[in-house]
């Protein structure tokens, strides 16, 4: 729990009510590795920090799942789109590791808005943190070729995508697994 704690005052003053009140909120729990966090067609009830672990977004198809977003440890995960409007999700959230996560549900979160000054805060950083990497990526598809969104992952999260499988990475950035295995025989 002391790291989230860290996490917040490294963005903003935390006094000890408010981290007390928040704190008493979260509960810590740990999945394994290949646990689906959030099934399309569930709500999602959780906003959650990454302690340890990663985590793929994907929609799932028939012949290959569509990888587009993966999250790490100190970063915030949900199903956010879903966690707003209390509807169900398109997409599963997976864990790729052992994880555990600090969470916090939608109705415990709305109340910590309610009831602390540093609620608001801590809940739009985390939606506006969400946000960014959304559209950093949806800027990535549209600018760079595969493999500079090959590389920029590689270069974000070094020893973190060494963890990845292969076909994960290549349907994150938009190629199959063979024309990833071309761009790394050019890279490397």
């Amino acid at each position: 729990m002391e790291q989230i704690r860290k996490y917040f005052e490294s963005i903003t003053a935390l006094t000890d009510k408010d981290w007390l009140f928040f704190s008493s909120r979260l509960i810590q729990q740990e999945f394994p590795k290949r646990h689906l966090l959030l099934k399309a067609g569930k709500t999602e009830s959780h906003l959650s920090f990454v302690e340890k672990g990663i985590i793929r977004f994907y929609m799932p198809k028939e012949e290959n799942d569509l990888t587009f977003y993966f999250a790490f440890a100190n970063e915030f995960v949900s199903g956010y789109d879903s966690f707003l409007t209390q509807t169900p999700s398109v997409y599963h959230i997976e864990t790729l590791t052992a994880t555990t996560l600090w969470r916090i549900t939608y109705n415990d979160l709305q109340e910590i808005y309610q009831q602390t000054e540093i609620g608001n805060f801590i809940g739009r950083h985390a939606g506006e943190h969400l946000y960014l990497d959304s559209f950093k990526r949806e800027l990535s598809l549209l600018s760079d070729t595969a493999e500079q969104r090959y590389l920029k992952l590689f270069t974000e999260k070094t020893r973190l995508i060494q963890q990845i499988p292969l076909k994960y990475l290549a349907s994150y950035i938009g190629v199959t697994p063979q024309a990833l295995s071309r761009i790394r025989k050019r890279i490397y």
